[in-house]
């Protein structure tokens, strides 16, 4: 196969990248489009770690991107799906308040959800919540019957498979390395070589922003790393959790807090904590990367942001340390857990976005530089909205490269 010149490269093959280059095969067959991932399969990081929820579009900001994509999205989402057999759960979902003090934030959330479109929001008291989840414990709750669970590694497979069923490459294990431009194309220095391109959709999740500055781009944003650390529930203890069962969040936090999470498979998780991480790709406690640490301890914006946040942070790391801490914030939500219930702990880690400022971008961000496209930040509810993204993106590039039918 001859890969080395392209009208258009994707760099990164998780949810985003492959929706994105799907659409573009689809809609634009006469245009050669690649994706570059350097991972051996699709959907490695963000993609393939994180808790399978398909959101309803409660948390976020009326009118941001977050609201707009979201509901829609999972609609997308759930069609796509049906049309080619993969497997979903629309098992509900219920936002608990532990005390009256949390009731007017939940409120809130439901006046939110419902601005944003979420379907079926209702507010329950502890009878109807006793019905929904027996075991949970609290004053008030928002059902939504419309949040759903599935598996988005096997989404992305199917993105994967209708890419290259349109006629696209899909390259793995093939790092980049370097990307300069000369005479109105991009050459891509790789692990397998240079592959030249017209233009870039940057996807690349965890190094976004890396990818970015490749180019020469000031993101004005920089990714910090922070791991989200989980644990299974056995078993034969798994009758505690039927759903997902999630706090009131702190509404100055992109972060839902500890929560249970029913997945497609059966199993239940309980977590996760948000804990800095030190390596981009840092699944354990003991992952480090020199340059990835020295690229968060250099940034300005990190020391801004932590001068806002260093409680909350402290918070996340004393329960990241202390299992009997982690296993109190379960028991606010579901008193009857405990710690012989937690095994096969697990992490993720989130790709957050934090401004030169200090701030927590709570939105997507995706912006445009010459001849290039840059997903910056698409954090959850992005699986969940990943086709309505790529019909976001896709148009940006119609305009950004000049696109034909």
């Amino acid at each position: 196969m001859s890969f080395q010149n392209y009208d258009i490269a994707v760099i990164g093959a998780g949810i985003i990248g492959l929706a994105t280059a799907m659409r573009l095969a689809q809609e634009y067959p006469r245009y050669k489009i690649i994706v570059l991932e350097k991972d051996g399969e699709v959907a490695q990081h963000q993609t393939g770690h994180n808790s399978g929820v398909i959101h309803a579009g409660i948390y976020y900001a009326p009118g941001s991107q977050k609201a707009n994509f979201c509901s829609t999205g999972g609609k997308l989402l759930r069609q796509f799906c049906d049309e080619r057999g993969i497997e979903y759960e629309m098992c509900g979902k219920v936002i608990v308040a532990i005390n009256d003090e949390e009731v007017p934030r939940l409120e809130d959330l439901l006046e939110r959800g419902t601005a944003n479109g979420a379907e079926g929001l209702e507010m329950v008291g502890p009878e109807r919540l006793a019905e929904l989840e027996p075991y949970a414990a609290g004053v008030q709750a928002i059902f939504s019957p419309n949040t759903g669970i599935i598996d988005f590694k096997k989404v992305s497979q199917a993105y994967a498979i209708e890419f290259g069923e349109n006629g696209g490459d899909l390259l793995l294990n093939t790092a980049v390395h370097g990307i300069t431009q000369r005479d109105n194309q991009m050459y891509l220095e790789t692990s397998r070589g240079e592959i030249a391109a017209r233009h870039i959709i940057n996807c690349a999740g965890l190094q976004a922003d890396q990818v970015a500055r490749m180019m020469g781009a000031d993101p004005g944003l920089r990714i910090i790393p922070f791991r989200g650390e989980y644990f299974s529930i056995k078993p034969e203890r798994q009758y505690l959790v039927r759903s997902l069962i999630y706090p009131v969040p702190d509404p100055s936090l992109p972060f839902l807090g500890v929560h249970f999470t029913k997945r497609v498979t059966g199993s239940v998780e309980a977590g996760p904590n948000a804990v800095l991480a030190f390596s981009r790709e840092g699944y354990t406690k003991t992952s480090f990367s020199l340059g990835d640490t020295l690229g968060t301890f250099t940034y300005p914006g990190f020391w801004k942001m932590s001068l806002s946040h260093w409680k909350s942070g402290l918070d996340e790391q004393h329960r990241s340390l202390r299992k009997s801490l982690f296993l109190k914030s379960l028991q606010t939500l579901v008193p009857s857990i405990e710690m012989d219930d937690l095994s096969e702990p697990g992490a993720g880690v989130r790709a957050q976005a934090v401004d030169n400022n200090g701030n927590l971008l709570q939105d997507f961000a995706i912006s445009e530089t010459e001849n290039a496209i840059h997903v910056l930040s698409a954090p959850s509810p992005g699986a969940t909205s990943s086709l309505t993204i790529s019909r976001y993106i896709v148009d940006m590039a119609v305009g950004a490269f000049g696109l034909e039918d």
